[in-house]
Order: structure tokens, then sequence, then C-alpha cells
């Protein structure tokens, strides 16, 4: 690492000003900072918290995100391989090794990684050159949340607009990493949509192959099913398959288990918001007992099954989990007074299964639930610091 990084240390002057490269000082500093440590301090900026710089941070996000990515490619091929034997008689079924799903899944996911990885870098770093400013770090996180969170049959040519759009309208346009007011990941997935709803949604998406290589095979999640007026003591997955994960849905949003691992590891560190975690939880958990008292008086409607599903249960299925770990603390675009991350994480809960149950078209509500509280998280801030400010006087004239 000595040899490499004298390497680095030599070509410098070739980037710095008056080098023949000094345009590209930009995407020079991105190589080296990701690398190494940085050898200077920031000394301005209204996004200073401490001593740990971004591109650490990021670091610590991605290493949370490790065990939904594992899994998920896991269950991709273990998925895919359960549609092929449900289209043969049992004496024909064939048994799957971990290592077999895994590299299936693998091998499948992997160029949704480099898709997202590559156009959204190439955008970063176009801004950062045409502008002459570092390149921003969040897209490292950015990146892997993105096709986490998307089907994995979604084309890559959906997938590579879906990126721009993200980076250049969902945060370029605000200045950069740090200034844009909606999360970029959720921005990518809420254009995919609303752009191609058909890639997005019903139940031949979510696994692959559905309806294309292993045809006649249904990949139905637990809120489509729940969506058209199915009980959930109806479902076909036990409780244990909900919280280990094993059924259909986004690449990294299926289970419970590895999403708490990495919010644990997000909260010991410091670097998720406990409060946000705890209190979106917090927040579904009391809207979903509220319709559960309240499912009754829509028996017969098709809101019912939706209304009538537990609360631990609502927590455990679809992206809530995901969003409340991984979306709603995002730094930037959440609350960032104590009091303030508090309402944030609750209000995000609550509207997550509001849109949940009110938009059976749309079961998935926690996307939009945390793109509509970005945009008010600056409110929730003001309204908490005039109300110290407030309490301060208050004391001071008594």
């Amino acid at each position: 690492m000595k040899l490499f990084k004298s390497l680095l240390d030599s070509v410098k002057p070739h980037f710095e000003n008056g080098g023949k490269l000094e345009k590209l000082l930009p995407a020079y500093d991105a190589f080296e900072t990701f690398l190494f440590v940085p050898n200077h301090t920031t000394k301005k900026g209204s996004h200073i918290r401490d001593s740990i710089d971004l591109k650490r941070t990021m670091s610590m996000v991605i290493v949370a995100l490790l065990p939904c990515l594992l899994f998920g490619m896991w269950n991709v091929g273990s998925q895919y391989h359960i549609g092929l034997n449900s289209l043969l008689d049992k004496n024909e079924q064939v048994t799957y090794s971990f290592l077999d799903n895994f590299i299936f899944g693998f091998w499948k996911f992997l160029p949704l990684i480099i898709v997202s990885y590559v156009v959204g870098l190439t955008v970063e770093f176009a801004f950062a050159v045409y502008r002459g400013h570092q390149v921003n770090e969040g897209y490292l996180v950015t990146g892997l949340l993105i096709p986490l969170t998307m089907p994995i049959d979604v084309p890559l040519w959906m997938l590579a607009i879906s990126v721009v759009f993200a980076v250049v309208i969902g945060k370029e346009v605000f200045g950069g990493t740090g200034m844009n007011i909606l999360n970029p990941a959720l921005t990518a997935r809420a254009f995919l949509f609303f752009a191609y709803p058909s890639w997005m949604s019903g139940d031949k998406v979510w696994v692959h192959g559905a309806g294309v290589g292993v045809d006649g095979y249904s990949g139905a999640t637990i809120l489509g099913n729940l969506a058209s007026s199915t009980p959930h003591t109806g479902l076909s997955w036990s409780p244990i398959e909900m919280i280990i994960g094993t059924i259909p849905g986004s690449v990294g949003e299926t289970s419970l288990i590895a999403i708490l691992i990495g919010a644990a590891f997000l909260m010991i560190t410091g670097i998720g918001s406990t409060r946000i975690i705890l209190s979106t939880f917090l927040g579904g958990f009391f809207m979903a007992s509220m319709f559960n008292w309240l499912a009754p008086l829509f028996l017969e409607t098709k809101l019912f099954s939706l209304m009538d599903t537990p609360a631990l249960l609502h927590l455990t299925i679809g992206s809530f989990a995901f969003g409340a770990v991984f979306m709603a603390t995002d730094p930037v675009t959440a609350a960032q007074t104590n009091r303030g991350k508090i309402v944030y994480g609750l209000l995000i809960g609550v509207f997550a299964i509001v849109i949940r149950v009110f938009n059976p078209a749309y079961p998935e509500g926690m996307m939009l639930a945390v793109l509509l509280m970005n945009v008010f998280a600056p409110l929730i801030d003001h309204y908490v610091l005039e109300a110290n400010i407030k309490r301060r006087l208050k004391r001071i004239k008594t």
C-alpha cells in the first residue's frame, strides 16, 4: 500500500493547480480519498457533525447493508428454483443447495449493481469536473440501495434511466450531496414506479422468470395478496418465513433478520439515528393497531384484509423495516433536531400504514411516506427550534 500511495503522490502534481490534468482533480481526489484517509479537514459547511469523514460514514452504511445484500442474492436463486419445482411433479423436482441458490442470485443481481454504480458515478464525476468540486461520496450508498429496492428482472436500461433521474433531478440540481431534499434511492424507485408501473407492481416482477422463463408460476408478494382481499390467516407463508425473508419481494427488503442486523450495526456505531428508527416502528405499530381496532367496521370492503392484518405483521412485510432503517435515516434528508427526529419517524410510520391500507392498488406505502416526510423535515425542525426558543425566552422572563 505504501508503494501505491507513493505512486499516487508522484502523479498528484499533474492534477493540482497549473498541472496538465487540473480539470480532472475532482476525479483524482475521489479515487485517492476512497483508498486513503484524507490529509485535510473540513473547515466549513452546514453538515459538519464530527471528526469522521463522509466516505468512512458511507462505508459503514455499506457494511450494514451486506446482510441484506448477501441474503437477497441467495433468495433470488431460492425463489427462482422454487418456481421451477412448482411446475414439476414431485418425483421430478430437483434439490438445490445453498451455493446453487447464491451463485444463481449473484449472477442475476450483479448486472444491476454494475449499471447502478457505472451510470451513477459517471454522472457524479461529470458534474464534479464541470463544477470543479470534489466528487460527492453519497452515491457510494445510493448506488447499492437503488438495486436492492428493485425487482430482480427490471430492464437494465430502465434502471440506468432511473439512476440518471435520481442523481440529476433528485440531487445535483439542488447542489449535490448535503443539499438535496429527497432521498435519491427512493427518487429512483418513485420514478420507475410512475414511469413504468408494470415493472414495479403485480405478481410477475418479484421472482426471476415469473411469467417468462418460469411460465405459469406466480411470484405474488404478501402485500399483493392482502391487497387482493386475501385474509392474513390465509397466506401461504408462515410467520417464520416472513421474518427470515424466504418470500418474494425486492432483492434487499425481504429479510427482517438481515435488516435488523444492519440496524443494530448502525445504531451501535452511531451512524444511523436510533430515534428515527425506533419512532418509525412505533408510529407504524400505533397506526396498524388503530386499523385493527377499526377493522370490524370495514368487514364488507376490500380494505378489510389490510386493516385486519396484525400490527406486528405490518412491520415485518413489505419494505417497512428496510425503509425505516436505511431510507428514513438518511442524514441529509431527515430531520436534524432530536425532537424533530422523533416526530419525523413517527409520521413516516403512520403515513406508511395509512397509504398501505387506503391504496390497495399500491399497498407498499413506505416509499411515498419517506419522500413526503423528506419534504416536511425542514418544517418539523423549524417548529422544534421555535418551540425551544419560546421556552428559553419564558425562562429568561421568569
